[in-house]
This record gives structure tokens, sequence and C-alpha cells, in this order.
């Protein structure tokens, strides 16, 4: 899932003497009050308890956008939300304060490690004579630990340095309740465009977007449809504006944006949509996505999905020099029961060469903490087992295993890998709005060295009830 490059594990290494030192000032650096609004699973003050029981109970992964939820708010009535708010008076402030810990160790014996200390300010006003709102959201990420030679964390700007950038300012224009048209930098979510908000601060995008949510209260199917150009993209750990094309790996110089159109319908719980991107010269992407889901008895449930994702080389070839084509396919199968989620998904990718995420996390079902399994000829089994704590208020757990194939290039090798996440959101209390988060994961790959990886992860994040 992680663009960066991996390495093989040696038993105790310095950096996991690092960890055992850097966790309690780690939790104690992220009660600071610096500020920071992003996207986060922590709800705001005004959204119902509810929620935490839903995101605990998702197998979506950190950093991806489902079809189902691209476009718009996860609910109607945060849409309606929005759209009710007034001018100044109804100016939402958003506030987050973030610390972030990364330390991995890769195949080739090199270590990437930081520490990171930020977040972000940000606010939207309501609507003036109920059409016209603007917004604008500020990021920063200082770095507390990161020795030079262990960059590539993602945490900071390359060379470990701090960096702070205005990532969103933008006006919105409602058009009507259900549609509204977006101008300037913010950040937006669709499956192959999106905040990929797995690090100290999320993407963000200069675009023109129309969005639209129609239907979907009182037991009415809904209609969310979006489309727009993109300019220009702020990587996440960046604080500058760069051109998709540029961003996507074409040669300096050139420059190109991205269409994107798509919508999704839903209705009970059966949901189908599509999206497709266009990038004049660069590439070109086809996505499309269903779900179903059928009620066995009032505390179980089991869902199915699948997914298809079609890439090619567009116009005169500029992003590689040739032309080029992949695909990939997969299926999902999920089982709730209760407080418990378990998970199984199936991928295969095939063409003539491995499959791209250029401007955001990848939406692939066995897309995990570190591997995307989405290389040329590669298929790949999940198997995930997940469960939200009934005694303890907005805490769940997960554990998962992806066992991959080899993939057709005789220099790549298959893998495997395992993941651990344990997160608590706390919804009450003098500690409202902190949210604790650790994950793990460890990559064994079958080279003749059967070199591994290990990454370990701790996030706090806060953001205070009164905004």
């Amino acid at each position: 899932m992680d663009a960066m490059a991996t390495m093989r594990t040696r038993g105790v290494t310095p950096r996991h003497t690092a960890l055992s030192i850097w966790v309690p000032a780690l939790l104690m650096g992220a009660l600071l009050p610096l500020a920071a609004a992003a996207q986060t699973n922590v709800p705001s003050a005004d959204e119902p308890d509810d929620e935490y029981v839903e995101q605990a109970q998702t197998s979506t992964e950190q950093g991806q956008t489902p079809l189902d939820e691209a476009f718009a708010p996860r609910t109607r009535q945060q849409w309606i939300r929005e759209t009710r708010r007034k001018a100044f008076e109804d100016t939402k402030w958003d506030i987050q304060a973030r610390s972030f810990y990364l330390g991995r160790d890769k195949y080739d014996n090199s270590e990437s490690e930081a520490w990171a200390l930020g977040g972000s300010v940000g606010f939207k006003t309501g609507y003036f004579r109920d059409r016209f709102a603007f917004g604008a959201t500020g990021y920063t990420s200082q770095k507390l630990y990161g020795p030079d030679d262990k960059d590539g964390t993602l945490l900071l700007k390359p060379g470990q340095e701090g960096y702070t950038v205005l990532g969103e300012v933008y006006g919105e224009f409602l058009l009507n309740q259900d549609t509204r048209l977006s101008l300037g930098r913010r950040g937006i979510d669709t499956p192959y465009i999106n905040r990929n908000d797995a690090r100290m601060t999320p993407n963000t995008f200069q675009a023109i977007t129309l969005q639209g949510l129609y239907g979907g209260d009182e037991g009415r199917p809904e209609w969310r449809v979006g489309g727009g150009y993109f300019d220009e993209i702020k990587e996440r750990n960046s604080d500058e504006f760069v051109s998709m094309a540029q961003d996507a790996g074409a040669p300096d110089g050139i420059e190109r944006g991205v269409y994107a159109l798509g919508a999704n319908f839903k209705t009970g719980d059966f949901s189908v949509g599509a999206i497709g991107y266009y990038s004049d010269d660069i590439i070109q992407i086809f996505y499309t996505e269903a779900r179903y889901g059928i009620p066995l008895a009032e505390k179980l449930k089991l869902s199915f999905a699948a997914q298809y994702s079609d890439q090619s080389s567009a116009g005169d070839d500029l992003l590689r020099g040739t032309d080029f084509s992949s695909d990939q396919w997969g299926a999902k199968a999920e089982l709730a029961w209760g407080g418990a989620l378990l998970t199984t998904a199936y991928t295969r990718a095939g063409g003539d060469t491995n499959m791209q995420n250029p401007w955001s996390g990848y939406p692939g079902y066995t897309s995990v903490q570190v591997e995307d399994f989405n290389r040329d000829g590669e298929s790949a089994w999940l198997l995930r087992a997940g469960y939200t704590f009934q005694s303890i208020k907005g805490a769940s757990m997960y554990a998962l295993y992806v066992d991959g194939s080899d993939p057709q290039s005789p220099t790549e090798y298959a893998k495997d890998e395992y993941d651990f996440n344990f997160q608590w959101a706390i919804p009450d209390g003098f500690l409202k709005g902190l949210l604790l988060r650790l994950r793990y994961a460890h990559v064994s790959q079958q080279d003749p060295a059967d070199s591994s990886l290990e990454d370990v992860r701790l996030m706090v994040f806060y953001d205070p009830p009164n905004f």
C-alpha cells in the first residue's frame, strides 16, 4: 500500500529500542494544544455515537474510499447538516492535533523511522444567502525525531524536514439542496483520487468539482454523482502543489490534469456504481464496484462485494513512452455478528504491467497496511477478523492475513502479510475526542534470502470537543 521501499528484519534493532523510548513520550506529546483539521475516525460532537460502531465494523483499509462513500459525506444526515448552515453564525471550525510514530525495517536491511507532531486547523462557513460558502485548512507536520539516514516514512518532507502548508482554500456554491459546485484547493474522496489520509496530513487537490446526493432519506433509493477536473495535487508529505501528470510519474515539464466522472446507486443493502478518470496522454482508469447485504438475524448479516479496475495508457503515451494495459478484479464476503466482523477476499491482476495508484491509496480488497498485492499476474487471498468491544466504548481491533502468489515478472517474488490493529476513539468523559491507534505489519518475501519487513505505527489524534 505504501510506495516506500522495504527491508529485511534482523531481530532486535536500534529502531525497536527507539520505539520503547519514544512511545510513552508520544502519548504525552499528542495532547499539546497544536491544532489541526482533517478527516479522522473520531466523530465530531454533533455526530451520533453509533458512528463509532459503524466505522469499527468496516473492513475498508485506512486511506481507501469505497465507491458508495464517494462524492459526498458518509451519510445523508451529514449532508443536510452542512446544507442548513447559515453564513458566519454557523461557521464550523475543525481542529485536530496529531502525533505519529512510524518505524520500518525493510527487505534490503535499511530502515525508515520518524516521529512527528502537528495537525491542522480549518473552517467552513455556512451558506451566504443560502448559496455560497467558503473554507480553508492549514496543515503542519514537525519533526520530533528523525535521523537523516532513516528517511522515507512519509511523515515528513524528504530529508526528514518539517513543513506547513495551506492545503485547502475553496469556494462552494449550493446550486440546490442536493447539488454543490466547488472551486479551489480542497480534499475530496473517490476510489482513485482521494485524501489517502494515512500519515500526518492528507492529499488535497486544486480542482473544480460538481457533487450531488439525491434521495437516501425515508427509505428512498440514493444516488451519488460527481465529476470534475483536477489540475494539481499536494501529496500527503509535501507543501507544494504539482501537476497531476507529474505526480503520476510523467517526465519533467509535462503538465496534464485529470477529468473524472462517476455515479453510485444504492437502495437498501444493494449498491452499484462506476467512475472513470482520464488524463490526456498520461493514463485512463475505469473502476466499478457492487455490494449486496443479506440480513440473516437481528445481529447477523452476510454481505458480498465485487470490484473491477481497468487501466491503460492514453493519447501520446507520455507517462512511460509506450502503451500499457492492466486490470484487476476482486470479490469479498463479510459476516457481521454483533461486534464481530469476519472478512475474506480474493483479487487477481493481469495485463502487461503492474496496476498503479498515481494519486491516492489503492482501492483493491487485498491492499493492506504495506503491500497492495496488485502486480501483474499476482493473485491474493485475504482473511480478516475484527471485533468492536462492548465493554470499552469506541475500542476495536482486527487482525488479517494476505497470501500473495508469484507475479509475472521473474525479478519479483511472492509475498504474504499479516497485520494487527488496535484503535480506541474515546467518545465521552474528559478525554473525549482522543484517538489512540497502534498498527503492526509483518511481510515475508519468498526470495532466495527469505527476506522480510516489519512496520510499526503509533498514532495519537485529538479533536477538542468544543469544536
